[in-house]
């Protein structure tokens, strides 16, 4: 179930260079998403390279795993965003880490909340003939796996939750700045079984690190089991009935994207930690760190790897890039929720629910019979692969 994306690296110091046919053009970013799966998706509007299901990473070794979700509802991008950093720049350590960063990937692609009615919504019953059927079965099933002990399902909410009623944006019918659990303690023998103490002290470790005193975390209990007839409908509450002890964490919606993702990863490293996980990332987790680790190493790469776009500085469209006249695309790329939507004769790259570029494709006659090319980089001699980044000290 874990799908992997692929690019080789070879680096020394000095500039890159990077083999094959590649494409550099200035500034403009933005977010979206990534994998293959198993049954396509479809829907007559949309017809995408990459989003026809989600994407599991699995990290770590086989200890109980920490399972963190991302994108069940289109239009959060701070979840998804900050789910799709946990599976390519975190390392772990110690422990175990399982991501799905684009659980609902179209409605992400299509900036909807939900293509077919609300996904979390659709955890206590689902008609099999719902379109959605078999993306909720697969999260389910991975759900009830015996490895998973936590479970972390990330959202964007609105406003700032209260405990009491403040003002329109502060009050408990808001959801954003929020740990949501669906009732005080699990049965005493199962991991992790009180979420209230362990809610608590995600909020206090986050709360030390507010940008914001306004940004402060509360615990938002539902209470689900006293006939709340909306949260029994969700993941959380499915993982709960399934005794995994499963927390909502909501950023606010009044924030921008690196804002909320911030957040989320604040709360997200200290439920880790309180579960034993140790982990490494590659990025200070500070907003310019964040908006950094968002914006680099953004690329889709076409035809095997022969055609590599990098997008970090993409102008907002491209003429006259080469691809075949005939076969398939064979796509790959380094986000998981980066896709391809055809658009007519173009191509439509989206990072998370915006769009990042089109594409008008110059369609061509290829040959894929050589891999790559003989390189003299420094005086030594390389064979480098199509799409592979060499870097070079002094010439080559």
């Amino acid at each position: 179930m874990s799908q992997q994306r692929s690019h080789v690296t070879t680096r020394t110091t000095g500039f890159p260079l990077l083999v094959g046919v590649l494409c550099f053009f200035p500034l403009f970013l933005s977010f979206s998403g990534a994998p293959a799966a198993e049954k396509k998706f479809t829907r007559p509007s949309l017809r995408c390279e990459l989003c026809m299901g989600f994407t599991l990473y699995r990290h770590g070794d086989d200890s109980p795993a920490v399972l963190v979700v991302g994108g069940i509802q289109g239009d959060e991008p701070g979840g998804f965003s900050a789910a799709s950093l946990l599976a390519r720049r975190y390392t772990i350590v110690k422990g175990a880490l399982w991501i799905v960063p684009n659980l609902n990937f179209p409605s992400i692609v299509l900036n909807s909340r939900g293509l077919y009615g609300d996904m979390n919504r659709k955890f206590l019953r689902l008609d099999a003939n719902d379109p959605e059927y078999t993306t909720v079965s697969r999260i389910q099933k991975l759900i009830r796996r015996p490895e998973v002990k936590l479970v972390l399902n990330l959202h964007d909410g609105s406003g700032y939750f209260r405990m009491k009623y403040e003002d329109a944006m502060h009050n408990p019918q808001r959801w954003g700045q929020s740990v949501i659990i669906d009732q005080s303690t699990l049965p005493a023998h199962l991991p992790h079984y009180n979420l209230e103490d362990t809610a608590k002290q995600a909020c206090e470790t986050v709360n030390a690190r507010l940008l914001q005193t306004e940004h402060r975390y509360h615990i938002k209990n539902t209470k689900t089991a006293e006939k709340d007839r909306e949260m029994e409908k969700t993941l959380s509450w499915y993982a709960v009935r399934h005794n995994k002890a499963a927390f909502g964490i909501e950023a606010s919606k009044e924030f921008p994207v690196e804002v909320r993702v911030y957040y989320h990863l604040n709360v997200v490293e200290s439920m880790l930690r309180q579960a034993g996980v140790e982990f490494t990332r590659n990025f200070d987790l500070t907003i310019p760190g964040v908006l950094a680790a968002l914006q680099s190493d953004v690329r889709v790469a076409f035809m095997k790897n022969r055609v590599v776009l990098p997008l970090e500085d993409v102008r907002r469209r491209i003429n006259f890039l080469p691809l075949p006249k005939k076969g398939k695309l064979h796509i790959t790329t380094s986000t998981p929720i980066l896709a391809v939507v055809h658009e007519g004769n173009k191509l439509s790259i989206r990072y998370g629910n915006r769009t990042l570029t089109q594409v008008q494709p110059d369609r061509r006659e290829t040959d894929d019979g050589i891999s790559g090319v003989e390189v003299r980089a420094d005086g030594i001699e390389h064979i480098v692969n199509f799409g592979e980044v060499l870097s070079v000290r002094d010439k080559f």
